[in-house]
């Protein structure tokens, strides 16, 4: 028996205006790419859950847009979250699931290192400065503090501590 595995590069890997990185091209579940930390981090700030499921039946072009779609301004956000929703309920025929959108998220914070990063960094015996933590872009900081979380399987996380230029291989 074959299985088919996925070999070529995302659709997100050279796509020129958005921040992808390469240790995304390991991120499959059940031979499906997940979703990009750059979605996933307009997600969060839209408040709208996204479920891998659903994130599948949405067509490639579909994908690409929300990762190019601005979010700078709430104005942008707004539009933003009523692009997903209006695609989640097109695919699924079922509301999008909201949460809640934290106003001052941890990656946001420039003066300390948040605790939850702290802990993984300590538990992998690595150590970041505050100084390399003001210069990541917020869609690297947002990404450590994803990788990190409990109940994640942390595989990319030292991936993206190499890929962002704060350890060494």
């Amino acid at each position: 028996m074959m299985i088919n595995v996925i070999t070529r590069p995302s659709e997100f890997k050279h796509l020129q205006g958005i921040e992808y990185f390469d240790f995304e091209e390991d991120f499959m579940e059940e031979n499906i790419r997940c979703i990009p930390m750059v979605v996933r981090f307009k997600m969060d700030l839209a408040g709208i859950k996204l479920k891998l499921g659903e994130w599948r039946r949405f067509h490639p072009a579909e994908r690409v847009e929300l990762a190019l779609l601005p979010t700078s301004s709430s104005e942008e956000i707004k539009y933003y979250r009523k692009n997903l929703i209006r695609l989640i309920t097109k695919h699924t025929g079922k509301e999008a699931t909201s949460m809640p959108v934290d106003n001052q998220p941890a990656w946001q914070n420039l003066t300390e290192i948040p605790k939850i990063l702290e802990e993984k960094l300590s538990e992998d015996k690595l150590e970041i400065s505050i100084s390399q933590w003001h210069v990541l872009t917020d869609i690297q900081r947002f990404a450590l503090l994803k990788l990190c979380r409990p109940g994640h399987e942390n595989k990319n996380f030292s991936k993206a501590m190499v890929e962002f230029g704060l350890i060494n291989q």
